[in-house]
């Protein structure tokens, strides 16, 4: 199985390059739900800004599940369209569970990413997006927060078949912060759980991250309870570079991003795919051709 990932991984031809006109046309080609229909209809956008993310308009349809004792320990779960609760002859979707970023900080939570996390379901898979504890929360920061997504992951494997979603057919992906979180959590748990791990704008090195000066970048020392200097050993042991991938494991990065820069990818020893014109978050706003280009590779990691 991971052999046939990796080789969809290399020879899908949304990892040779392509232009956003074929993208659009993919899109257009595949069988998505009404919404995504109209949005496949607008001009692919790059280079959007955070504060867009908000303006977005979605119907927030998901299912709120807790996955430990804490407040911030919860999932949302957002189904598709083919997925009936009612039904008993329901067709079960695969599962995308998802990690947020913000810098690890308890200022960015889930709500940023939720218009996303309905388009994707509006694709066709179930979606598993996790809050969890961060920076300035009680329990959060390293290793807090990893622990909780791998509590959150685990939940998912448990409990999430009687809704509908198929357990053993998972890909788990992460974007900034939460793709940090992704990697090592999918460097962690049984390989054969998820069949593919899937970095957005992934940080993967602690230490250079945090020698950084943009705003995220100087989170990273709060995030981690000190410098590197006083705590070596954890950053190596947060950092992505420094563990075991597991094996069908992809970072997507943008050209353009100016929040993770591009030594985070290339010179993470981990396999990568470098998107032209894209911005940081760009892969979570669903009308850019970046999020067009993680749909697509969703659907050769989990044909629907």
């Amino acid at each position: 199985m991971i052999k046939k990932i990796m080789a969809l991984i290399v020879a899908s031809g949304l990892l040779l390059g392509g232009c956003a006109s074929q993208l659009q046309q993919n899109n257009e080609n595949s069988q998505n739900s009404d919404t995504n229909s109209v949005q496949s209809a607008l001009p692919l956008l790059n280079n959007v800004s955070y504060s867009s993310l908000s303006e977005l308009s979605y119907t927030d349809r998901s299912i709120k599940l807790d996955y430990g004792a804490d407040p911030l320990q919860y999932g949302q779960l957002y189904l598709p369209k083919t997925v009936s609760l009612q039904s008993s002859l329901q067709q079960k979707a695969p599962l995308v569970v998802f990690i947020h970023g913000g810098c690890w900080l308890n200022a960015y939570d889930i709500s940023h990413s939720r218009a996303f996390s309905q388009a994707v379901a509006a694709n066709g898979f179930a979606v598993w997006s996790l809050e969890y504890r961060r920076t300035g929360d009680v329990g959060g920061g390293w290793p807090g927060s990893l622990i909780d997504i791998k509590q959150g992951i685990a939940f998912a494997k448990a409990s999430l078949a009687q809704y509908g979603v198929d357990t053993s057919r998972i890909v788990l992906s992460g974007h900034s912060a939460g793709g940090q979180l992704a990697l090592l959590a999918g460097s962690q748990i049984r390989h054969s759980d998820i069949a593919a791990v899937i970095g957005l704008a992934a940080i993967t090195d602690m230490q250079r991250y945090a020698n950084g000066s943009n705003s995220c970048q100087s989170a990273t020392a709060q995030f981690m309870g000190g410098s590197y200097s006083d705590l070596t050993e954890q950053y190596q042991q947060a950092s992505p570079n420094q563990q075991l991938m597991h094996p069908a494991t992809l970072l997507l990065q943008g050209s353009t991003d100016k929040i993770v820069p591009l030594s985070q990818a290339s010179l993470s020893g981990i396999p990568y795919k470098l998107v032209d014109n894209a911005g940081h978050f760009d892969w979570i706003h669903p009308q850019t051709a970046a999020y067009k280009q993680f749909v697509i590779l969703l659907q050769e990691l989990l044909p629907l």
